[in-house]
This record gives structure tokens, sequence and C-alpha cells, in this order.
């Protein structure tokens, strides 16, 4: 009798078993499609053995057992390929912005302005084609006063679109530092959870780890990450080396924006200084605190290259870039790295030397024709000055002596923009748009002065313009746009290459981490053919044990 009922209980934990199995493997199979999900596999194991005799000389003990249990329901996963599929993803992403980013730029030169940009440069150097074969007439002088605004206006509108990306990217940047932050606190969460309820060891929390494990796969995309588990269930995680989440702390980075260009700069909270201004707010001395080295040489090889967060820092850079970056002392340190950067101060670079040229062939005719003689006219303004075509918005193109009555030309202040001839900081000259009869192009002998105008063309047709200092080919105004173009093109082909050869390794990672994570529809279906079967078994097995203790049962009775 004690044998029957033990029996039974032996049925019963074997019904159960294949039960919960069967419920495991439904779980699978309805979360097949589901992001992030890792698929379960159970793991069952025998009760003890009661031991009802030992004999030294038998085999083994006589032993009773108990039946089996619902051991354990575990993830299957592989570290390994954990770990190369969030860094490799997170360099992908590292690429992606910077070929995005000249996607953006080729869009803007081509799309806005682009063409017509093009097309504007064109115009203004057959304007002064056309006013060397009759410098006198009103008719050539007035076209090129109107092609030289042309050109200055959709100059202006490239720039100004390249402004506005950087502005994008900086409020991309702010909503990177805030998911990051949210994710560091869902993190936190997690591990609180998790331990919770795997602390009694009577279940796994599977679901919670999977949640956990899909936000480790998008942070790592966003930042170099690294990350531990410790005994208890806790995952703490590191960016940059510095602790994101650790223990019951979710640490969170800050965010320094520049007064004068509202770029923002992440910084560690806990690792900043601060002291209270007069209206209690904390004011941050973020040196030694920021998050990214975006001084750092980026390589693979140093692992550089990682999260999507640092290449916009870097795609931005941290101010609004003219032809004063591309001085040879400050161009690798300053602005090489970054892709809008580098573009706006070539681009820039092109106005300035296409407008301080043209000013300066106009400011030494009419030099030359004071100096034969002083009480000349020619090519100044109603108020003396030599006629600037392009004018400073800033500050003056030239100062007047009061005791000479002189006028004496503004030099250009590194440190000083508004005394610079840069893209932002020009106007055309109004007085010249409304009487563009100004220049006239006749000399106080009443010649016609096409020598100027050679020099005019001459300046259009020299090759003297390098795109920046790395670059040793020579170029002329109407080839510097081409190449500009042309670099940009060049690049753009880099980086795409770059992303479709990460993407590759990214995708094969994926797909090698599926075979291991992933739910195959075949195979659940074989287990639970198979949990079914032992389901189907342990109940006539019961059905078998329940007929016996009848049988016994009615006997005795009798």
């Amino acid at each position: 009798m004690p044998s029957l009922m033990g029996s039974l209980y032996i049925g019963v934990s074997g019904l159960q078993t294949s039960q919960n199995a069967l419920n495991t493997t439904a779980h699978n199979m309805s979360n097949a499609d589901t992001t992030g999900y890792v698929r379960q596999q159970v793991q069952l194991g025998t009760r003890f053995y009661n031991t009802i005799a030992v004999n030294p000389k038998a085999v083994s003990n006589q032993q009773l057992g108990l039946g089996v249990y619902y051991s354990k329901v575990k993830q299957v996963r592989d570290y390994f390929l954990d770990q190369t599929y969030r860094r490799e993803s997170g360099r992908s992403a590292f690429y992606e912005v910077s070929s995005g980013a000249l996607e953006e730029v080729e869009y803007l030169l081509d799309e806005l302005n682009g063409e017509s940009f093009q097309e504007s440069l064109e115009d203004l150097w057959r304007s002064v084609q056309e006013l060397s074969k009759d410098p006198s007439s009103a008719v050539t002088q007035g076209l090129m006063v109107q092609r030289s605004a042309q050109f200055l206006e959709r100059a202006q509108a490239v720039y100004a679109g390249l402004v506005d990306y950087q502005n994008n990217l900086n409020n991309q940047i702010q909503g990177k530092v805030d998911k990051i932050n949210s994710y560091a606190d869902q993190i936190l969460a997690l591990n609180k959870a998790i331990v919770k309820i795997e602390s009694g060891k009577m279940e796994e929390a599977n679901d919670l780890r999977d949640e956990r494990n899909r936000i480790l796969d998008e942070l790592a995309t966003m930042v170099k990450m690294t990350y531990s588990e410790d005994m208890m269930g806790n995952v703490s995680v590191q960016v940059e080396g510095v602790d994101l989440v650790k223990g019951e702390i979710a640490y969170k980075m800050g965010l320094d924006q520049d007064e004068q260009t509202g770029f923002y700069t992440p910084f560690w909270i806990q690792n900043a200084s601060y002291t209270i201004n007069e209206k209690g707010e904390k004011v941050y001395n973020i040196e030694g605190a920021e998050v990214f080295d975006l001084n750092a040489v980026i390589s693979s090889d140093l692992d550089t290259d990682i999260g999507s967060l640092k290449s916009m820092l870097l795609a931005r850079g941290d101010h609004k870039a003219d032809y004063r970056d591309l001085a040879e002392d400050k161009y690798d340190n300053s602005i090489s790295q970054s892709v809008i950067m580098n573009i706006q101060a070539e681009f820039d670079q092109l106005i300035h030397n296409v407008c301080t040229a043209m000013n300066q062939v106009i400011a030494e005719a009419a030099e030359a024709a004071t100096a034969k003689n002083p009480d000349s006219t020619y090519l100044r303004d109603s108020q003396g000055r030599p006629i600037q075509i392009f004018q400073k918005i800033g500050s003056d193109g030239y100062t007047k002596d009061p005791v000479t009555g002189n006028w004496t030309y503004n030099n250009e202040d590194a440190d000083d923009y508004a005394s610079t001839y840069s893209v932002a900081n020009l106007q055309m000259n109004s007085e010249l748009m409304q009487n563009p009869s100004m220049f006239g192009f006749i000399t106080m002998d009443n010649s016609v002065d096409y020598e100027t105008i050679e020099k005019l063309k001459t300046k259009f047709t020299e090759e003297s313009n390098t795109l920046n200092p790395n670059v040793k080919k020579k170029t002329s105004f109407v080839d510097y746009y081409g190449d500009l173009v042309a670099q940009i093109a060049n690049s753009g082909k880099v980086y795409k290459s770059i992303v479709f050869n990460q993407q590759a390794t990214v995708n094969a990672t994926f797909s090698a981490r599926e075979q291991v994570i992933g739910v195959s529809s075949d195979e659940e279906l074989t287990h639970m053919v198979k949990f079914q079967n032992a389901y189907n078994a342990s109940s006539r097995y019961i059905n078998a044990i329940d007929e016996m203790l009848a049988h016994i049962i009615n006997t005795l009775a009798v």
C-alpha cells in the first residue's frame, strides 16, 4: 500500500513537471517575434531517493525514487557573442552618424542652394568676364553688382543650413543623454526586481533579464560600454570607463551648455565640482569631468570609434567654424575631426577669399589713382572711401584720419569676429546696390580702365587657394567649390563603405547570436511533442496506479 501511494506521488510529479515544461515551450513560441526575447530552456532534476536497504555485496543500494522536479528555466545566451555584438553595433552606429552627417551636407549643397550656389559663383565669374569687354557700360556694371549680391545671398543660405544642422545635432545630443540617463534608471530598477525574484531561488526572472539585456543592446549603440554581473544578479555598467550603474546607484550624465554657442557638453555630475550662484542654482565646473576625450585619435584599434553620442559630438564640433579655423596652428587641434566644422571653415574660406579679393582689386585701383592725383575720386564712394563691394556688418572697413582726411584700411583681427570678412559678417554695399554706376571704370584722363578688370579676372583664375592646410593642391575660385564638393563626396563614399562593411559584421554576429538565443519554431514543436508525450505517459501511469489501488481496496473490502 505505501509503495503504491508513493508511486502515485511519482506520477503526479511527472504530470506537474511536464505541464510546466509545456508552459515554458508555449511561452517561447508566443514570444518568437518579440524583440530582445531569449529562448528559455527547461532543466529537469530527480528528487531525492529513499534508501530501503544497504547491501555491501550488491552493485548498489536498494533505493526508491521520489520522482522528477522542475529544476530550472534558464536563458540560453553566449557571453562572447553578446560582447562582440554590442561592441560592433556601437562601432557601426558611430560611423552611421558620420556617414549621415556627410549625406546631410551633400543634401544642403545640392538641394539647399547647392546647384544654385555653384551657378551663382559661375554667374559672378561670367559677369566679370562681361565687364572686361566694356568696363564703362552701366549694364555690365549693374550685372556684376547684381551677381555679387546673389552670390552672397546664396552663400549665406548654405552656411545657415550648415549651422541649422549643427543645432539639430545639438538637440539630438541632448535627447541621447536623456535617454542614457533613463536607461540607467531602468537598469537599476530591473536589478532590484531581478534580485528580489531570484533571491529565494524559487524561479528565474528571465523576462526581466530579457528587458535588461535589450536595454544593454540599445545602450551599446550610444556609448562605449562595459558591464558585469555579480552573484546576486545585479548588473554594473560603465561608460567610457566611468560607472553609470553600480550597486544601488544610477549615476547621471549632465549637460553643460555653452553660453555663446548653446552647444551641450556631456559630463559626469559625480565627478564635477560646483558652486551655488545667487539664484541658489548649481554652477558646475566640468573640467576633468567630461564624458568623452574628443581630442583622442579615432581608431578601431584603440576602440575610440564606438557609440553614436560621441560621433554626434565630433560631427557637430564645439563652435560655428569659419576660415580662421583653417590656420595651420589650429586646424588639426580644432576642426579636422568634425565633419560639419570642417565644411563650414572650407566653405567660409571660399567666400572670404572671393570677397576680399574683389574688394582688394578695387581698393588698389583707387589708391593708385589717388597716388597720381590726390584729389582723385576714382572708385571711391560719396565719403571718399575706396568702394567696397562687400562690407562687414560688425565693423567698418576703413577709418578716416581726422587730421589728414585719409582713409585707412582696417585689417582683420583673428581674435575679433566683427573685424572679419566671414560669410555671416558680410553684407552688400547698399550705396553700390542703389547706384552700380559708381564704379564708372573711367579714369581721370577719361580712359576706360581695362587694367583693373583684367586684375579682377586674374583673381578668379589664379590657382592660389587650398581647401585646408593638409591639402597641397592649389585651385582657382571657380574650381575650389568643385573640389570642396568632390571632397565631401569622396569622404561620404569612404564612410558608406565603412558602414557597409561594419553592418555586415554586425549582421553576421547578430545571426550567430540569434542561433543561440532565438526561438526555433521547429525545435519548440519538437519539445512540445516530447513534453506532451511525457504528460500523457504520467497520466497513464497514474491511471494504472489508481486501478491497482482500487483493486486492492475492493479485494480487502471483500
